[in-house]
């Protein structure tokens, strides 16, 4: 039997509960086994006594004594290695924040929230495996592109769904997104408006910014603040979208001349313009944090760890994820 463990948190996981933290790692420990551990403090964080209920922060350590039970071996969450976990240990992986009436989920980039052409797994499909003793499945009740990662608002009731679609709606909810854009903007922040329409490509859908009044044409409403560069070729944004049209952050990045990094769809460069060493050539777009009227009530304010890739650029670049607090 192994001795005991001193485990580091990884900073995917930052904001877990313990007792998920415990069933994604060790899914063959019990409940009833866990609380006793907890109770004794044979089970500690950062060398003090915790709850089943703590959340977890990026870089604590775990004391782990004799378990008697297999670890699962798994690394980040991203789209390839959830590819052969069942959706319910998937989801307990991506659970921020979960109540009677609400679960709060950071997505990784690569998963689609619902299904489409050539899409096999998605959030949608895995909610299945959460449906509760009544047979009730949690909704959807707003959406991410699949290659943005971050906070998702997933309703566990009829009534909590439709109170938060209210919210959306009536625009009652604060959603911050961070993006590394090329090039720095020549002002600290500012407002963009536009009239996006949905045109078909070779390349699938894309919006296009168009003049006003154009048929089928929405507009849009998006505002940044710049947190921090990387000499004068990267940006490290806020965004906010106003509206919530489809791509909005992305085709409003690309329209003020600094589309976001590694963007499929929107980034176009220059023969001059290199692609930075070190970084990943996905996208750079994470839906940092929710502030949305609960269901249950108050407010739920939610934050999401960075997704790997960009953890990973932010070490490259030397920012601060503190330098970013109100």
């Amino acid at each position: 039997m192994a001795g005991v463990e001193q485990r580091v948190v990884a900073a995917d996981e930052s904001g877990m509960r313990l007792d998920r933290w415990f069933k994604v790692h060790f899914p063959g420990l019990g409940f009833g086994h866990l609380q006793k551990l907890l109770r004794s403090g044979q089970i500690r964080v950062d060398g003090g006594r915790a709850k089943s209920d703590t959340r977890l922060q990026a870089n604590q350590t775990i004391r782990i004594p004799p378990l008697g039970v297999d670890e699962k071996k798994s690394g980040p969450l991203t789209a390839r290695t959830i590819r052969d976990q069942h959706d319910g240990d998937v989801l307990a992986q991506m659970l921020l924040y979960e109540d009677p009436k609400v679960l709060v989920f950071n997505k990784p980039a690569g998963l689609a929230v619902q299904g489409g052409s050539g899409v096999s797994r998605h959030v949608d499909g895995m909610l299945e495996a959460w449906r509760n003793k009544k047979g009730e499945k949690p909704r959807l009740v707003h959406r991410l592109d699949r290659d943005t990662s971050g906070v998702l608002v997933v309703a566990r009731t009829r009534a909590a769904a439709q109170a938060l679609t209210a919210a959306f709606r009536e625009r009652d909810t604060k959603k911050t997104y961070w993006a590394l854009v090329k090039g720095v903007p020549r002002k600290q922040e500012d407002r963009i408006s536009t009239w996006l329409v949905k045109e078909q490509t070779p390349d699938g859908d894309k919006m296009r910014v168009c003049k006003h009044g154009e048929p089928d044409s929405d507009h849009a409403v998006s505002y940044y603040r710049m947190i921090d560069k990387a000499a004068n070729n990267l940006a490290w944004l806020e965004m906010e979208p106003y509206t919530g049209r489809t791509h909005q952050l992305r085709v409003h990045a690309a329209h003020i001349g600094h589309p976001i990094i590694g963007d499929p769809k929107y980034f176009e460069a220059d023969q001059n313009w290199e692609f930075p060493g070190g970084i990943q050539k996905r996208l750079h777009l994470h839906a940092r944090r929710i502030r949305i009227p609960n269901p249950s009530g108050g407010i739920l304010d939610i934050t999401a760890p960075l997704p790997p890739h960009m953890v990973q650029t932010w070490n490259l670049l030397g920012f601060d994820e503190a330098s970013a607090e109100d």
